[in-house]
């Protein structure tokens, strides 16, 4: 459990600190007073990456050079100090020189009333929630997503070059195929893990009357990622990018076997709550111990019934953040309160 959290220059905070409870901690107060701050900078010590933007350069506060983020969960001691010229990661006062122990000590899942884009954005958002699915739970994933981001980069910088230098270019086929072919068994597999788990979340937060909800896999790469690639070569030249791999990849959503364009917006936010809360099952049932959960404003789109209905729906024994502008529709008050009103 994450026992304790002090930060220093992050968003609009010059300083804060504060001790959270094993079980529901509620963050209260008017929009614009950094509910959302604080419940991204716990997801900032434990995961080192911001659910709000790719980047982590907007997260250090207007005036200062660089945010530290310093935290207990259970017994293990994580520190952050970020800037724009040097990070600093420690483990129990070891500075590390790799995150792959760091990230290992907490499993975190992220709920934000901006979901939505998952059942109705692009297939980028849709990666991007595999992405962070399987950075907890595949050991390996996060290893072959870097290799592959840094081929492909490299081999779109070459397709740009006015000359073609197809030789050069061939030199990242290698790489970019042994990590996207493992990127793409990742992703499938996960995606078999997820949608009977995400079935029943979204049965749970809907009820009885639910249209059933499906996913699947749609892959970048095809069938055979080698022969595509090397089919797509005349048209990659032409558009200077390569056009198939897992970076093409998307997440299929169907309720009652139609796409979600023709769901209505409260249906298409329910998909989004059950994509989260099955991520919180898989790592459950991976880990023995259910992840932290983080769930930023999701309340304001849903009756009284239906927030009710998720907070149950949630993975029992798991701590909780949540934020929220008023507990009025509360059915049992949180185990602490943080008033950010005051």
């Amino acid at each position: 459990m994450l026992t304790h959290l002090k930060i220093r220059d992050f968003r609009c905070f010059p300083a804060w600190e504060g001790e959270f409870s094993p079980g529901v901690n509620a963050i209260v107060g008017p929009n614009a007073h950094g509910k959302t701050s604080l419940l991204e900078a716990v997801c900032v010590l434990l995961r080192l990456q911001s659910p709000r933007t790719a980047a982590l350069g907007p997260v250090v506060r207007i005036g200062g050079i660089g945010f530290v983020v310093d935290g207990f969960y259970g017994d293990r001691h994580l520190q952050f100090y970020y800037s724009q010229k040097r990070k600093k990661l420690a483990l129990d006062s070891v500075v590390q020189r790799n995150a792959g122990g760091y990230l290992e000590v907490a499993k975190v899942v992220w709920f934000s009333n901006a979901d939505y884009v998952l059942a109705s954005g692009a297939a980028e958002e849709r990666r991007r929630y595999l992405d962070f699915v399987l950075t907890q739970s595949d050991p390996a994933y996060r290893q072959h997503l870097r290799a592959y981001e840094k081929a492909l980069r490299s081999r779109n910088y070459l397709l740009k070059n006015p000359k073609t230098p197809w030789r050069e270019i061939a030199a990242f086929d290698t790489p970019l195929l042994a990590a996207g072919v493992e990127l793409t068994r990742a992703r499938e597999q996960v995606i078999a893990q997820l949608a009977p788990l995400a079935a029943a979340a979204h049965h749970a937060i809907s009820g009885a009357a639910a249209e059933p909800l499906s996913l699947a896999y749609h892959a970048g790469a095809g069938e055979d990622f080698a022969a595509n690639l090397a089919a797509s070569r005349a048209e990659s030249l032409r558009l200077r990018q390569t056009l198939v791999g897992p970076h093409r990849d998307d997440l299929g959503l169907l309720l009652h076997d139609r796409p979600l364009h023709y769901a209505s917006e409260g249906q298409q936010r329910t998909v989004a709550l059950a994509l989260r809360l099955a991520h919180a099952q898989l790592l459950t049932r991976q880990t023995g111990t259910p992840p932290l959960l983080l769930l930023d404003d999701i309340f304001g789109e849903l009756d009284p019934q239906r927030r009710n209905a998720l907070m149950n729906a949630l993975p029992p024994h798991a701590q909780q953040i949540f934020t929220t502008t008023h507990l009025d529709w509360m059915e049992k008050r949180p185990d602490r309160l943080f008033d950010l009103s005051r």
